[in-house]
């Protein structure tokens, strides 16, 4: 009488439970920088609108102003920073999800799939709410937003958030391992894109040689595409957006595997440190 019984879940099932997973996990994660989930959600659109405006201060004081596409000036500051930050804070929020050493972890059917989902998710989500209130707030405001194309300036957002989603993946396979080495990584990573990301200027103004220091960087060929996806006076020469599918493609697949490797093997490697 006290055996527990057992039932094979069906496929609907196992989805339902898995997305009521990522969910709370979601909504665990936008809580942990507040207690009210608004409040969250609101700091991360005063910070990105604090982004926006120091970077056109910049711009104005540095008279770089002119160096700009032919077209809304701000729109153009706009899709550089909202990809970057989509990119590095969804780095950044899957490197800090639990570990398979975690606490949570002991709480099945949690695993860490579905903390690397919720992470990168409910970054994802956040950006995205952020991005639509001030291009909204923008527009009724101040001036009609004109974008040329906006379904694949979209999917240009979201390349970003999948190479962000994949080099954060690898880099927590490997932060049990070289935990400082990951730390310091993330954060030079972070620095170095504020201009690496091609944020500030545009690939076609490049010299050749220059080039060269950036068409490295996934990020840059993104924001590159989304500046032809946005202005219809600007088509780039340099860039490809499937040079960042690939890569990202290619992280992800690696940091997968390193994930399952170091899931397995969490408790020996964690055990012989002691």
């Amino acid at each position: 009488m006290f055996q527990q019984s057992t039932f094979r879940q069906t496929g609907l099932g196992a989805a339902v439970t898995i997305a009521e997973l990522v969910y709370h996990s979601i909504v665990r994660n936008i809580r942990k920088s507040h207690g009210n989930a608004v409040i969250a959600i609101l700091m991360n659109m005063l910070q990105a609108a604090i982004f926006v405006l120091a970077f056109y201060i910049m711009f104005v004081i540095l008279g770089l102003r002119g160096a700009a596409l032919r077209g809304d000036f701000l729109l153009y500051i706009m899709s550089g920073i909202f990809l970057y930050m989509t990119h590095t804070k969804t780095v950044a929020a899957v490197v800090g999800s639990e570990g398979p050493a975690s606490p949570m972890m002991q709480h099945a059917p949690l695993n860490t799939i579905i903390v690397i989902a919720a992470a990168a998710i409910g970054t994802l989500y956040i950006q995205v709410l952020s991005l639509f209130v001030i291009l909204f707030v923008y527009h009724a405001v101040f001036t009609p937003v004109v974008i040329d194309q906006p379904i694949p300036a979209f999917g240009m957002l979201l390349v970003s958030w999948y190479t962000g989603l994949a080099l954060g993946v690898l880099l927590l396979a490997l932060k049990p391992w070289f935990p400082t080495f990951v730390g310091i990584f993330t954060t030079i990573y972070q620095r170095v894109n504020m201009i690496a990301s091609g944020k500030m200027f545009v690939a076609n103004t490049l010299p050749a040689f220059m080039l060269s220091l950036f068409d490295w960087n996934p990020l840059f060929h993104a924001i590159d595409q989304s500046r032809g996806y946005v202005f219809i006076n600007y088509a780039p020469r340099y860039t490809s957006y499937e040079y960042a599918i690939i890569v990202g493609t290619v992280l992800l697949m690696i940091g997968l595997m390193g994930e399952f490797y170091t899931r397995r093997h969490a408790s020996v490697s964690w055990g012989a440190r002691r």
